[in-house]
């Protein structure tokens, strides 16, 4: 790649990044008025391979794939040298992490109980464990870039998260499945254990470690052209996915619309959404982190991979497309929240202006 290509494409991928909020929010609109293609993409499709059958595809956990490849091919493992030598920051931010669903969603659980739902808002609550127990988002280190944050703990957060989540995922949604009713805890047992290996495994790590290798294996001239081709496909894939996604939520809200669930899926998810970013924050000033370390925790605590949820609902519970509503808004929610406290962050930072950051 020569380096007016590498310069496009470097343009390209930063254009795309300031966009990420405004691109969900188009693909949920796209999802709105143009559902067809995207129900189209979320059936199996079988793929013929001559005499020896077929092979079936789905595209979300493809695209999911796609999306966990790049952002392991984007980890500058050069960066994560000062970690392996003082872990104790990197493993605080862990333990955090993955204390806030213990903290948050019984908080969810007792108010829903307190709703004439039949059964007691388990629905919701099954949805928001899934987001939960999720490792943190790969786009947290985006975020963490844009506020200038402590992006080398942030990259390590969301590699240790995502490597260890074969084994956080089941334990913190095991800790929370007495919280469920109505046959609720027996799916979220199924869901996650979908897949030889377990969805974690192989939905989430397995993508995320070719990457890792890929990035160690290739030459450097190669590298810089994989990632220059790669990253901006897939932040679009991302895009893509977050369409697919929404169209199975929002077509099954068309067909039988349910108002009172739809608010209920909006009140749920900005509660946890809300209530993970504040324990964020709070955690920050108990600790006395500086700026761009309290950013960066902040966003870790409040950032989940939604898409990895919103993949498993759509693949291992497709009887239950509501479970979509509020995974998609929390996917929303937590952008809104992580661009104010970017925002924050770069008016607290030495020399800034009110107004230089205005997008």
């Amino acid at each position: 790649m020569n380096t007016r290509s590498a310069a496009r494409s470097d343009k390209a991928t930063d254009w795309l990044r300031r966009r990420l909020g405004r691109g969900v929010v188009l693909s949920y609109a796209a999802a709105l008025l143009l559902p067809g293609p995207g129900l189209w993409l979320r059936r199996a499709h079988s793929l013929p391979l001559g005499a020896s059958g077929h092979l079936s595809l789905t595209t979300a956990p493809l695209l999911l794939s796609l999306v966990l490849f790049s952002a392991g091919l984007q980890v500058p493992l050069r960066a994560l040298g000062t970690l392996l030598r003082c872990p104790i920051p990197l493993l605080a931010r862990l333990v955090l992490h993955l204390a806030i669903p213990l903290l948050a969603i019984p908080v969810v659980a007792f108010l829903l109980r307190r709703t004439p739902d039949t059964d007691g808002g388990s629905g919701l609550v099954t949805a928001m464990i899934l987001i939960v127990a999720m490792p943190v988002a790969a786009g947290a280190t985006v975020w963490t870039g844009k506020g200038a944050g402590d992006q080398p703990t942030m990259v390590g957060l969301v590699l240790a998260s995502t490597l260890l989540s074969p084994l956080t995922i089941p334990l913190v949604a095991g800790a929370l499945v007495p919280l469920l009713r109505g046959g609720y805890a027996d799916a979220l047992t199924r869901a996650l254990h979908a897949g030889d290996g377990g969805f974690a495994l192989v939905g989430v790590v397995l993508p995320c470690t070719a990457g890792i290798v890929c990035r160690l294996a290739l030459p450097a001239p190669w590298l810089r052209r994989v990632l220059g081709v790669g990253v901006p496909v897939a932040l679009g894939g991302s895009f893509l996915l977050t369409y697919v996604n929404a169209c199975g939520a929002l077509g099954s809200f068309l067909a039988h619309p349910r108002p009172l669930l739809l608010a209920a899926a909006l009140a749920v998810a900005a509660s946890v959404c809300l209530l993970s970013f504040t324990v964020g924050r709070g955690a920050a000033r108990l600790l006395g982190l500086d700026a761009p370390a309290a950013s960066s925790l902040t966003l870790a605590c409040g950032m989940n991979n939604s898409s990895a949820s919103a993949v498993l609902i759509t693949t291992t519970l497709p009887d239950k497309p509501h479970l979509l509503l509020p995974v998609l808004a929390y996917g929303l929610l937590q952008k809104t929240a992580a661009g104010r406290v970017v925002r924050g962050q770069r008016l607290r930072a030495p020399g800034s202006h009110p107004t230089a950051h205005a997008s």
